[in-house]
């Protein structure tokens, strides 16, 4: 014969229990049990979350690498930008730093007049050695007027238009200038070549040439104005048996980076062909 169980005294024995297997769970007796019965739901876990964490990254994988491809060609473009801006910048130190040249040549020989400009063009023949300057007769420019820098002679204008001129360097095959060694004051001539190389002719046998003598313009021929510096002799070639010595010469102005020139405006270049015998 069973008795029936009041609701009460169920939840007091289901209470007694509980606080029983509580007790038990805190004084260790029921860690075997627990671990014996837990292990497998932690595995399962455990193998669940992984594959989730494989799927996951699966799925976000393409996103991220496109996310980086996006950066990196973020920033290339961007170190692409900043080293032209760094070029530009070098460009405008040399820019300045030429100009801050030229200013204090100008400063240092202020009997001259200047017009300052720059070489625009240069004569593509290999036969030929001119540039082209963005200054012309608009500038009062003319024909035969010196060209200079802040190193020395870069030549003379050949031709002249409204806003630009024509400059023959001192090494056209065609040049010939009057010059005369500054140490010993020897005259001499001063030959442009085919190659761009550059020589004294016409030297006195008996003037002492010497390797690094210093060359400047004579004034000989009315074509340029004196004192302007050429070249330095950087070879000697003399023979008893010729009339002159020749020297080869080392032009103090470096052509392959010429940028910006001087004009002479105030030399006016005088043709004394017609009172020569």
């Amino acid at each position: 014969m069973k008795f029936p169980i009041s609701p009460s005294l169920k939840t007091i024995i289901l209470a007694l229990i509980a606080f029983g297997l509580i007790a038990l769970a805190l004084g260790g007796y029921l860690t075997s049990i627990s671990r014996v019965t837990l292990n497998p739901f932690v595995a399962i876990q455990t193998w669940i979350s992984t594959r989730f964490q494989a799927i996951q990254d699966f799925i976000q994988s393409p996103s991220d690498v496109n996310r980086l491809r996006q950066d990196n060609a973020r920033l290339e473009a961007e170190a692409s930008r900043l080293q032209a801006q760094v070029i530009d910048l070098q460009q405008q130190v040399r820019e300045v730093q030429m100009l801050s040249t030229l200013l204090g040549f100008v400063r240092a020989n202020p009997e001259n007049e200047y017009v300052s400009a720059a070489v625009i063009g240069v004569d593509t023949s290999p036969f030929l050695r001119y540039v082209i300057i963005n200054r012309g007769s608009d500038d009062g420019l003319r024909r035969g007027m010196p060209v200079v820098t802040h190193q020395g002679l870069v030549g003379r204008i050949a031709s002249v238009l409204p806003n630009a001129a024509r400059v023959q360097l001192i090494t056209d095959s065609s040049s010939r200038i009057n010059v005369q060694l500054q140490k010993s004051g020897a005259e001499a001539s001063l030959n442009g070549s085919l190659t761009g190389d550059i020589s004294l002719q016409s030297i006195p046998q008996d003037a002492k040439v010497d390797v690094g003598d210093l060359i400047i313009t004579s004034g000989l021929g009315g074509d340029y104005p004196s004192d302007l510096i050429v070249g330095q002799v950087s070879g000697v070639r003399r023979r008893p048996s010729e009339l002159f010595q020749t020297a080869s010469v080392q032009s103090v102005v470096d052509f392959t980076g010429l940028k910006v020139v001087l004009v002479i405006k105030n030399f006016r270049p005088v043709d004394i062909s017609p009172l020569t015998p």
